[in-house]
């Protein structure tokens, strides 16, 4: 009898790892099991509080019951590749970027950057990522400003020197790759065939295989690349330039084959035949049409693509845009960081404004939420008419029938709790 226990509860051990029976083995992170997955970062500054990437039922905007992947304590802004088989967090508190791998909801590696970044991109499930680094230097040289290659295994495969570089996007194959650093000229770069560990093509007897660049912009800050164009944006007088536009930009003969005036461009989003581009001008940037206390406000302008020109416009919060994202049911939400704020959403006596705008594309109406702080995330959903907002450091839930926030018994103030500094969100299934 004593041997049939045995073997019995040796039996159960082995047949339930996620039992501790004597080895351990509670210990050992699982996967969350959760069909509809959103990762969020959680960056915090107490000393008894960790960071992390806590993983949402985005079903149901639950917390998965699962410990929160590790990405260091100060974890922001997220990119995931095209099948978002790899997601990357960018740990400002170690200039480090953190690689996951979706399937697993485990860590790849971690990649130690020479400073910070606000922009990187993981083009494809190579386990490579690129990431923009303004203040990179590699000791025995005197640039200033990098493209770093990262290997998402854990390292810097390559670093391509590019002057200040601020921004970078990446053609459709990851072949190609696009630098924005604050100047009339865009880098284009072939990371394929760069050079490790330092490659100073871009400094020396341009144009070359590796880098070519191109003149003739107003103060280019970003870009969406579709097929063999992409569309420029031209930030122009809100970045010290002289107009505004959206320039047409042949990625095979690296030409721009017509550009497109707007009133101001510092980010877009791209549905079909119709870019919508938001910017903030430096004059005429006043609030007509709403009833408010703000006295600057930004523009969104509709680029119909098929005749080149600007079919709408429409005035929402200023700032600097730099997110937006359409709903299932055509609410564009549009997001931007250090925007004129009014009242306290804590204290909501009279008017509370923030930084986020959200256009009805169907009607044309324009909703400014009642809330307060800078938006840092955007995520929406094709199977739920809701939107996740990180805004002011809080995830918002937004209900995109009526565009406000949504209340039930699983965000009852609207916010799914999350303790912390909310930096970005990301869902990592489709759904």
């Amino acid at each position: 009898m004593t041997k049939r226990l045995l073997l019995v509860v040796l039996g159960l051990c082995a047949g339930f790892s996620l039992l501790s029976c004597g080895g351990g083995s509670s210990q050992r992170r699982t996967t969350s099991g959760l069909p509809e997955r959103v990762l969020a970062s959680q960056g915090v500054s107490s000393t008894t509080t960790f960071g992390g990437l806590f993983l949402i039922d985005g079903s149901n905007d639950t917390i998965a019951r699962v410990s929160p992947l590790s990405a260091g304590s100060s974890p922001g802004l997220m990119a995931v590749n095209p099948t978002r088989s790899i997601l990357t967090a960018f740990d400002a508190g170690t200039n480090s970027v953190f690689a996951i791998d979706t399937v697993t909801e485990g860590t790849l590696g971690t990649v130690h950057l020479p400073g910070p970044t606000s922009s990187m991109v993981v083009p494809s499930a190579t386990r490579v990522g690129y990431a923009a680094v303004p203040s990179a230097t590699v000791t025995g040289f005197s640039f200033i400003g990098a493209i770093d290659v990262m290997n998402l295994l854990g390292a810097i495969s390559t670093t391509i020197a590019v002057p200040n570089a601020q921004t970078v996007i990446s053609n459709d194959a990851g072949t190609q790759l696009l630098v924005f650093n604050g100047t009339d000229s865009i880098y284009i770069l072939s990371p394929g065939i760069a050079v490790p560990p330092v490659d100073e093509s871009c400094l020396n007897n341009t144009p070359n295989s590796v880098c070519t660049i191109v003149a003739g912009f107003d103060r280019p800050v970003y870009g969406i690349v579709s097929g063999n164009t992409a569309y420029i944006l031209n930030c122009g007088p809100q970045c010290g330039g002289i107009q505004a536009s959206v320039a047409v930009f042949d990625l095979g003969s690296l030409t721009v084959t017509s550009t497109i005036p707007v009133e101001a461009a510092t980010w877009a989003f791209l549905q079909g035949s119709t870019l919508y581009v938001a910017g903030t001008p430096a004059t005429g940037n006043d609030c007509s049409g709403q009833t408010t206390a703000a006295t600057v406000c930004g523009r969104l302008d509709v680029v119909d693509l098929s005749s080149q020109t600007v079919s709408n416009s429409y005035v929402i919060t200023d700032g600097t845009h730099h997110r937006m994202d359409m709903s299932a049911n055509g609410q564009l939400f549009v997001g931007s960081y250090g925007c004129t704020e009014v009242g306290n959403v804590n204290n909501p006596v009279g008017e509370v404004r923030g930084c986020l705008s959200i256009l009805n594309t169907s009607n044309g109406t324009v909703v400014i939420p009642p809330d307060n702080g800078d938006v840092t995330g955007l995520q929406g959903f094709t199977s739920r008419d809701i939107e996740y907002v990180a805004e002011g450091g809080l995830l918002r839930v937004y209900d995109t029938k009526k565009d406000i926030l949504l209340i039930n018994d699983f965000v009852p103030q609207g916010t799914i709790n999350i303790v912390g500094n909310i930096g970005d969100i990301k869902a990592i299934d489709f759904f």
